[in-house]
Order: structure tokens, then C-alpha cells, then sequence
């Protein structure tokens, strides 16, 4: 799958993905700083690159961490009727917009999750995933760290990175085996994405969670494996 992800789009979901664009123009708190016409680029298209890996296009259920004002996660879910997406986000005023979205819309196959993804992985979502989306995040092995707990074994992560970075990819190499995560493929998107730098990170759950995860929240991010 290549050129415009856009393009199989129905009617329907291209309304229904404009209407959220439309909602994030309107939006009075701080939940995104590009709302103008570039939106549907950087938003919109950037988001659906992620169907270009086959396992995000078949899954049935998607966790998108750090979810911010809904992206990756509202896209895919218009996209992706048949699956069902959580959308975790930590911070109330992004989660209310998300929200507002998913009623706007009428997505029935959408939830938002005001938490933590380590309180996720914590609970119900333990290995509950067959895919874990996030999109400018944090560090390659950060992400691998959060995504492992809440992946089913041979689940995958996509990670929605910019310019490839040697040091980030070889710490993500040094931490994989105790993550029990394996980085598989690294798709370049730039061409048809919201940045020219965009590329796609596909990591698989290569075992079993280890027991140690997931660590406190915020720890994965202040000292990373790796």
C-alpha cells in the first residue's frame, strides 16, 4: 500500500475525519498547535501512513498511547470500523476534546482512556493488544518499554518517528531482548506524510511480558532501557 492513504477513504469517513479537523479549529484549551489547512496533512494523512503495515490494517484491537488530540488513534478508528481503538491520554483538557470528537462523529469503535499507559498495562489492558500506535511520544526504547506490557505476544508497535536517529535505534538494539520486543521494519513515509523526514517504526512482542514491567509510570521515560 503506497501513495495517498487517504485515497480508499468513503465519503462518510472523509466527513466524518473533517468534522474532527473542524471541532480542533474550534477547540478553545491547548490540544494542538497546527488547526489551520495544513491539518488534513499533518493530521489526517500522516495518521493513515500507518495503514501501509499490515498488521495495524488487520488488527481488531488498538491501543494509541500518549493520544494527545487524537492522533493517530481517531483516524485509524474511522478507518478501521471493525477494530476497536483506545485512546490513552494522561491529560484531561486532550482527553474532553477526544471526547467531544468521538460523539461528534458517532464512533462507535472508539474509547478514551484518561490514564497512564503503565495504569493501563497495569489492569485490564495487560497484553490485551494486537497493536500499539504512538505518535511523537518519546524515545524509541521508551515506547518499546510502554507498548511491550499492553501487546499480546507477536503483537506489534508502530512508532510515528521524524528524521532517523543512529544513537535512538542502537539504544532501542541494547534494550530489545529485556523488553522482549524486536524491531522488525523501519517504513519510510516521508513522501506521503505531514513531515518529508516521517518514518514508520514496526516493532513485534517477540515473548512473554517480562514481570518487571510495566515500571512506575513516568520511569520509562525519565531513565530509559538501553
Amino acid at each position: 500500500m503506497s501513495g495517498d492513504p487517504t485515497a480508499h477513504l468513503d465519503p462518510d469517513a472523509r466527513k466524518a475525519l473533517q468534522t474532527v479537523l473542524g471541532l480542533l479549529a474550534e477547540e478553545r484549551a491547548s490540544v494542538s498547535s497546527i488547526v489551520d489547512e495544513r491539518a488534513w496533512t499533518v493530521h489526517v494523512v500522516d495518521s493513515l501512513t500507518g495503514l501501509e503495515v499490515p498488521a495495524l490494517r488487520s488488527a481488531m484491537t488498538i491501543a494509541d498511547i500518549g493520544s494527545g488530540a487524537g492522533f493517530p488513534g481517531l483516524p485509524l478508528a474511522v478507518a478501521l470500523p471493525r477494530a476497536r481503538v483506545d485512546l490513552i491520554e494522561s491529560v484531561g483538557r486532550k482527553c474532553d476534546f477526544i471526547e467531544r470528537a468521538i460523539e461528534s462523529v458517532g464512533l462507535a469503535n472508539a474509547n478514551v482512556l484518561n490514564a497512564r499507559s503503565e495504569e493501563i498495562a497495569g489492569g485490564a489492558g495487560r497484553e490485551a493488544y494486537q497493536v500499539v500506535t504512538a505518535r511523537a511520544v518519546g524515545r524509541l526504547s521508551t515506547l518499546a518499554e510502554l507498548a511491550s506490557p499492553l501487546l499480546r505476544e507477536e503483537g506489534v508497535l508502530v512508532a510515528w518517528k521524524g528524521r532517523r536517529d543512529e544513537g535512538e535505534e542502537s539504544q532501542l538494539d541494547r534494550a530489545a531482548e529485556a523488553l522482549a520486543m524486536r524491531p522488525e521494519r523501519i517504513v519510510d513515509v516521508g513522501d506521503r506524510a505531514g513531515s518529508r523526514h516521517r518514518h514508520l517504526h514496526v516493532i513485534r512482542k517477540a515473548d512473554q511480558t517480562p514481570p518487571d514491567l510495566p515500571r512506575r509510570p513516568g520511569v520509562a521515560k525519565k531513565r530509559p532501557r538501553g
